[in-house]
C-alpha cells in the first residue's frame, strides 16, 4: 500500500459525501463553514466512533482487520479514514462503516462505503465489490453491494461538492423530516428560512403586477 502524495488543496473529506448526500446544507455548513452542533444522534455516534478511531491490526481467523485505515483517491481528490477494513482469506478488501442507528437502507450511508470502496481500490489496485455498514443499535450488518450505480453517484456528487466549497455557496435546507435528527437544526434553522422564502413568494404574487396576471390566467 502506497502513501498518497501531498494532499491537494482542493481534497474532500470522504464523510462529505455521506453528508452531501443526506443534506446539501449540512455538507457546506460542517465543510464550509466548520460548524458543528451535538445532539443525541451525534453523541451516540461519536461514542461508536471512539471505538473504532484507534489504528490497530489484527487477525480473526482467516480475516486481517485493520481499523482506522486512512483512505485517499488521487484521481477523485478525496480523503478520509475507513473505520473497519476486513481482508478476507484472498486479499480482497471489505470496507465496514459504523452507524449508530438501527439497522436500516440509507442511501447516504450506501454512498460513503462505495467511496470508501473506490478508494481501496485505487490504493491496491484490487476490486471491491462489496462492503457494509453496521449498525450498532441492532449489532447487526448490513451489506452493501459496491453497484454501477452507486459509483457513479460518488462520481456525479464530488464534483458537485467541491464546486460548492469553492463558491462558498450555502445551499436551501431541505426542511423535510430529514431535519429533526440533524445536529444543526438550530443553526441552520430550516423552518425560518422556508418560511421567508414563502414570504418572498407572496410578496411577489402581491406586488408584481405580472405575477397577478400569470396567477389570474392560471386560475381562468
Amino acid at each position: 500500500m502506497t502513501a498518497p502524495a501531498e494532499e491537494p488543496d482542493d481534497a474532500i473529506a470522504i464523510s462529505a459525501l455521506q453528508h452531501y448526500s443526506y443534506c446539501p446544507r449540512q455538507c457546506a455548513l460542517i465543510h464550509a463553514e466548520q460548524a458543528w452542533d451535538e445532539n443525541v444522534y451525534t453523541l451516540r455516534g461519536r461514542a461508536l466512533h471512539e471505538q473504532v478511531d484507534t489504528p490497530e491490526s489484527r487477525a480473526e481467523g482467516e480475516v486481517r482487520v485493520e481499523r482506522a485505515l486512512p483512505l485517499y483517491s488521487r484521481r477523485l481528490g478525496l480523503v478520509g479514514r475507513a473505520d473497519v477494513v476486513e481482508f478476507l482469506p484472498d486479499g480482497t478488501p471489505f470496507p465496514v462503516e459504523y452507524k449508530h442507528g438501527p439497522r436500516r437502507a440509507r442511501q447516504h450511508d450506501d454512498v460513503q462505503v462505495a467511496a470508501q470502496a473506490m478508494c481501496l481500490e485505487e490504493m491496491l489496485g484490487r476490486p471491491v465489490p462489496r462492503g457494509a455498514v453496521f449498525h450498532h443499535s441492532s449489532r447487526r450488518r448490513r451489506e452493501v453491494a459496491i453497484t454501477a450505480a452507486l459509483r457513479a453517484t460518488v462520481e456525479e456528487i464530488v464534483p458537485k461538492i467541491r464546486a460548492m466549497l469553492a463558491s462558498g455557496y450555502l445551499p436551501p435546507p431541505v426542511a423535510d423530516g430529514r431535519c429533526k435528527e440533524c445536529s444543526l437544526l438550530d443553526l441552520c434553522q430550516p423552518a425560518m428560512i422556508a418560511g421567508a422564502a414563502r414570504l418572498r413568494a407572496l410578496r411577489k404574487t402581491l406586488y408584481d403586477p405580472d405575477a397577478d396576471e400569470e396567477e389570474s390566467c392560471a386560475t381562468s
